[in-house]
């Protein structure tokens, strides 16, 4: 188990180039399986979660070839799909909630498919139902046994229908985009996710054949297509890492340039935190944060406390309401934070009250944030990662803290974020790793 030891109260300079998108990784590298010509992918992200994803790829006989630092090249030209019953499979696919994404490429291309019920961050429960829900809509059957916890799928004939899906699942839709591509006739897809990241997959699919289009909207219809065939693409910068360096970048007093950040893909996340009190400027494609002495959250019109929910696309991401709140801990004001997707993402908030912070927890949703304007710095403790998001956001407390901190269990932070160590030093925070 890796630690790292964080001594705060260090002003950042630089600039810092984001990582490629952890989200839309999981996605892209899923659907190299539904074509047995190349796929060549660039701006990979260096991190756990991608890197076993890849290497679960390649035990199913996926070719894998590195022809960049952060490029790669896949031919699924000789998938096993025997592999699905080996105990491997088993416990390799179980330890990666990503892993569910191959579902549907290998339900449009083979006609079958098996998974274990996937792992991931204890953030509360995490359904599956819109997959195989819709997966059911196109004419698919399943079997879940619960002795086992595997899930096996029949697709021999998926036919193209109208779904109305339960909820706008990210990797739902996803899954039922790849699944429908190949199905006969056409399909309708309504309350579909729309994030940038499904916006990619459904270019990356078009450009192999696919027959896709609202794309950007709720409402996709898909025309089913026989082939697919190989393709290049380019991956989004993180957004969650951009909103991760804005908010680190004011809690420390650091000025910081994010370069190549596809501002016109953030959506809201400058203007949420620009409502904690936050200045960025957007120059070009870059968002430089200057340094900040204080910030003050926004009130609404009418001066009542500021709220800020999570909400699918193009409302704000759940991913970053955790950097929201621990930035929060340092603003001037009071601040509202309504966690509505899981119902254990908040529960690190007890470490920011050990460091000094003063939060609420009004229950397993809501917390109340009363800002100190810096009047009473944090302060270094030991403490755990519990998942990706509040690892870092631990991380930024560290940070800015008086002392030192030691945070235990950084491979959570490592599934998400690449070499967030090194290249915080090269910014001059002063963090050291153990293995």
């Amino acid at each position: 188990m890796a630690t790292f030891t964080v001594h705060g109260g260090s002003r950042l300079q630089g600039e810092i180039v984001p990582q490629g998108a952890k989200n839309e990784a999981l996605q892209i590298l899923c659907a190299v399986l539904i074509t047995p010509e190349p796929v060549t992918i660039h701006k990979i992200p260096d991190i756990r979660d991608v890197n076993k994803l890849i290497e679960l790829l390649g035990d199913m006989g996926v070719q894998v070839e590195k022809v960049g630092e952060e490029s790669y090249r896949f031919t699924a030209a000789n998938v096993d799909v025997t592999y699905l019953e080996s105990p491997e499979f088993k416990q390799k696919a179980a330890s990666l909630r990503g892993s569910i994404m191959i579902l549907g490429p290998l339900l449009a291309r083979f006609g079958k498919g098996k998974i274990p019920k996937p792992g991931g961050d204890k953030i509360g429960r995490r359904r599956l139902d819109t997959h195989f829900l819709g997966f059911q809509k196109l004419g698919a059957r399943f079997d879940y046994d619960s002795s086992d916890s595997f899930y096996t799928i029949d697709a021999s004939d998926l036919r193209g229908t109208y779904m109305l899906l339960d909820e706008a699942s990210v990797t739902g839709t996803a899954n039922v985009l790849l699944s429908a591509v190949m199905a006969k006739g056409k399909t309708t897809i309504y309350n579909a996710a729309c994030e940038p990241y499904i916006q990619q997959l459904c270019k990356m699919l078009n450009r192999m054949g696919a027959k896709i289009s609202g794309i950007g909207s709720n409402l996709l219809t898909i025309e089913g297509v026989e082939y697919l065939g190989g393709t290049e693409h380019t991956m989004l910068p993180d957004m969650i890492e951009i909103g991760s360096f804005i908010g680190m970048a004011a809690m420390t007093q650091s000025e910081i340039t994010i370069k190549d950040a596809r501002v016109d893909q953030l959506g809201m996340i400058p203007d949420i935190f620009r409502r904690l009190g936050i200045k960025l400027e957007i120059r070009g494609d870059d968002i430089f944060v200057p340094a900040q002495e204080s910030y003050e959250i926004e009130t609404f019109i009418d001066g009542s406390i500021m709220t800020i929910a999570d909400a699918p696309w193009p409302g704000f991401t759940p991913d970053l309401l955790s950097i929201v709140l621990v930035v929060a801990t340092q603003a001037k004001g009071t601040v509202l934070i309504h966690q509505k997707m899981f119902e254990s993402r908040l529960f690190f908030v007890d470490k920011l009250i050990d460091m000094g912070a003063q939060i609420i927890l009004c229950d397993p949703h809501r917390a109340t944030v009363i800002g100190l304007d810096r009047k009473q710095p944090l302060r270094g403790i030991s403490m755990t990662s519990p998942d990706i998001r509040a690892g870092v956001s631990l991380l930024i407390a560290a940070m800015s803290a008086s002392g030192t901190s030691t945070i235990y269990n950084v491979e959570q932070i490592d599934r998400g974020y690449q070499h967030i160590d090194k290249r915080l030093r090269a910014l001059g925070a002063r963090i050291e790793r153990e293995e």
